[in-house]
């Protein structure tokens, strides 16, 4: 697994550790830490997947599957400078496609977005929806999907794409580009008031991480060469979202509102009906209870 000392990486890796599976992981700890598979009996290498030597590395690990986390992930970030956007998202996923290719892998699994839909011409939008992506970061995801089907039809490496929705959940660094939940963790929990961009009625479709681990679990096995939404299904607005969590932690802040960001999406709501079937997945987690374990976890991170 790339990224697998990441968010979403150390939450797969506790999944796969209870399907039995070895699992390698390779994280150049950019932004993944140690501390988040501290204790699983994973094999780590510190490696960068845009250099050469990833490539030799993955060959010699020789997978039986791949599962493609490590990417920048920042939206802002790769507005302000796509060459390091195309660096790691692009050229990075080549050397684990090609590392793939030459070491006889059964499949790659990899973590695309709903930022490859762009603006929703529909909600909720499902995977015949055209890809019109409106940021760097967007393109760079929906150019490696592109990457795995050549990929399959020149080489015979099996894929699955997973496009995820919001992701959230415990171990989500509320720094740099962390996602909306776990911002407003960090700060409500902190006594701090956060700050919403635009009019905080743009909606989002926010899946937990335990259920994005286990999609990513099933797809190993399922239907191959497949492109699968993996979403709650159901949206709300960032001002619910707000609303919901000031609830949560019983705080009297009221948010900070500032110019939109450019390159965000308006709505979002992702549908995922196929992938219920393809996988034999459903989400678990319901909003409520999801909010209430990441705010528990940004607590207890606080107390330490």
């Amino acid at each position: 697994m790339t990224g697998g000392c990441g968010f979403i990486g150390s939450h797969i890796s506790e999944q796969l550790l209870k399907e039995n599976y070895q699992v390698s992981i390779l994280d150049n700890l950019t932004t993944g830490h140690l501390s988040n598979i501290d204790g699983l009996p994973v094999d780590f290498y510190q490696e960068d997947i845009t250099k050469p030597e990833a490539i030799e590395l993955i060959k010699r690990i020789n997978p039986d599957y791949i599962i493609h986390l490590a990417a920048q992930v920042s939206v802002a970030e790769s507005v302000n400078d796509f060459l390091k956007d195309e660096n790691i998202n692009i050229r990075g996923s080549l050397h684990v496609i090609k590392a793939a290719g030459e070491c006889g892998a059964k499949k790659i699994v990899f973590a695309s977005s709903a930022a490859v839909y762009g603006n929703p011409e529909y909600l909720p939008v499902d995977t015949r929806h055209q890809t019109s992506p409106g940021s760097p970061y967007g393109l760079t995801k929906l150019t490696v999907e592109r990457y795995l089907q050549l990929a399959y039809e020149l080489y015979g490496v099996e894929y699955c794409i997973l496009r995820y929705s919001n992701v959230y959940g415990p171990r989500q660094d509320a720094k740099g580009e962390g996602g909306v939940v776990s911002i407003f963790s960090d700060l409500l929990t902190s006594g701090k008031a956060p700050v919403i961009f635009g009019d905080g009625e743009q909606s989002r479709d926010f899946i937990y991480v335990g259920d994005v681990a286990a999609a990513n679990v099933k797809a190993l096995k399922a239907q191959s060469n497949v492109c699968l939404n993996v979403s709650n299904g159901f949206s709300i607005t960032v001002n619910e979202l707000f609303s919901e969590m000031k609830k949560a932690t019983n705080s009297a802040l009221s948010p900070i509102y500032q110019d939109e960001r450019p390159g965000d999406i308006r709505h979002s709501t992702l549908c995922n009906e196929e992938t219920k079937k393809i996988l034999n997945w459903e989400p678990q987690m319901p909003l409520d209870k999801g909010l209430e374990q990441t705010i528990f976890y940004y607590r207890k991170e606080m107390n330490a």
